[in-house]
């Protein structure tokens, strides 16, 4: 009999060797593992013509999650990886929703993008679905008027923008004669309806309206349309990449009249494209002056020290993304229906764009300031900043 009770205490003691064994080894694993990942899908054009503002637009996005990686972030006690899943768009709304299928059907924890406002529409139908939060660059006012919980804004609505602008003009230019074109894309008919509300309310008459397309580089019949109307000013909604050679066309053509656009001209590609030419030009931008921006001297250090010259989406793209994640970790759950009433209510503080980030009802960002710039001397300066109201 002692000999088998020591036998058994014998297996025993192995069988709790080896339990014990397997624990350090589970533990050993896991720790060489690293951090679970959380993955967080990003969509924007980043190839074609508007490949400089979503490139610029990813890299400040990708600098947030390396910001807050570099915290060892926990979530529910665990350590975590933010890590980015960037897809293409191209700026096309057919590629976009496809994109959104996949990354709904990838479970993503988030979402930064789209950033056109032509993707972010029928994509955010996709996301809403899914439960799938996204903070959006489109300035568009139909994307939150959707009614999707799921869909959040980085920038001023078209709605603040336009408005804003087209009152501006009128009060504080004396434009009293204006020509409207867009490019009849979602930003840029939105945006161009939202100015001419603005300024029509504010006294102006709208003696042409005109349209293009957002392939097009060629505007000289349009414009001599509309220089015939004797036009006080013109206003485009569109790109860079449209408005740099309208500027060189209008002049050409003897059109005095100076060009007027939002933030999507208000670059350093549009500088390039219009030469000389650009002088006078005026263009909108949410936010803040980039040096006026709580954050936004020491931002642009780091990240040009990174990534090289700012676009000016970047800093959008930086907030968003730890707003984002700033919400997961308040909630201290990746899962969207655990953080996603967290992110619809938070006050984010320290971003760069701004010294609070918070949303209302629909999604829209609750305070925006407009800032008016203005081609002096080859370099877009401030002329007003003003309030969204």
């Amino acid at each position: 009999m002692k000999t088998w009770h020591l036998g058994l205490a014998t297996i025993v003691a192995g069988g709790l060797a080896l339990t014990g064994c397997n624990k350090g080894q589970d533990a050993a694993q896991a720790q060489a593992s690293g951090p679970a990942e959380v993955k967080i899908g990003f969509a924007a054009p980043l190839t074609g013509s508007q490949a400089h503002y979503g490139k610029g637009y990813q890299n400040g996005v990708q600098m947030a999650l390396d910001d807050v990686n570099s915290q060892n972030p926990q979530i529910a006690g665990k350590p975590v990886k933010f890590v980015l899943i960037a897809e293409d768009d191209m700026a096309d709304p057919k590629t976009a929703t496809q994109i959104a299928q996949k990354f709904a059907d990838m479970k993503l924890a988030g979402l930064i993008g789209h950033f056109n406002s032509g993707t972010t529409i029928p994509a955010s139908k996709i996301y809403a679905e899914a439960n799938l939060p996204h903070i959006a660059m489109a300035t568009a006012p139909a994307l939150t008027q959707q009614g999707f919980k799921t869909a959040f804004r980085s920038m001023t609505s078209d709605t603040q923008q336009g408005s804003v602008l087209g009152k501006y003009v009128v009060e504080k230019l004396g434009a009293k004669k204006i020509a409207v074109i867009d490019d009849r894309t979602a930003y840029g008919q939105g945006l161009a309806d939202e100015f001419e509300k603005a300024a029509k309310a504010a006294g102006a008459s709208i003696v042409k309206r005109e349209y293009t397309s957002d392939k097009e580089t060629d505007f000289s019949s349009i414009l001599t349309t509309i220089k015939s109307a004797g036009p006080d000013l013109i206003f485009f909604g569109g790109t860079d990449v449209q408005s740099g050679p309208m500027v060189k066309q209008k002049l050409r053509l003897g059109l005095q009249a100076p060009l007027v656009s939002g933030e999507m001209t208000r670059s350093d590609t549009f500088l390039k494209l219009a030469g000389t030419e650009a002088e006078g030009t005026i263009a909108s931008l949410a936010g803040l002056p980039l040096d006026k921006m709580p954050g936004g001297p020491d931002f642009a250090k780091r990240y040009e020290a990174k990534y090289g010259p700012m676009e000016i989406y970047t800093p959008y793209g930086y907030d968003a993304a730890r707003v984002l994640l700033a919400a997961m970790q308040q909630a201290n759950s990746t899962d969207p229906a655990v953080y996603l009433p967290v992110l619809a209510k938070i006050e984010y503080t320290g971003g760069v764009t701004s010294a609070k980030i918070a949303y209302d009802d629909k999604g829209d960002l609750k305070d925006g300031a407009i800032t008016v710039y203005k081609v002096v001397s080859g370099k877009w300066t401030v002329l007003e900043t003003l309030g969204d109201k």
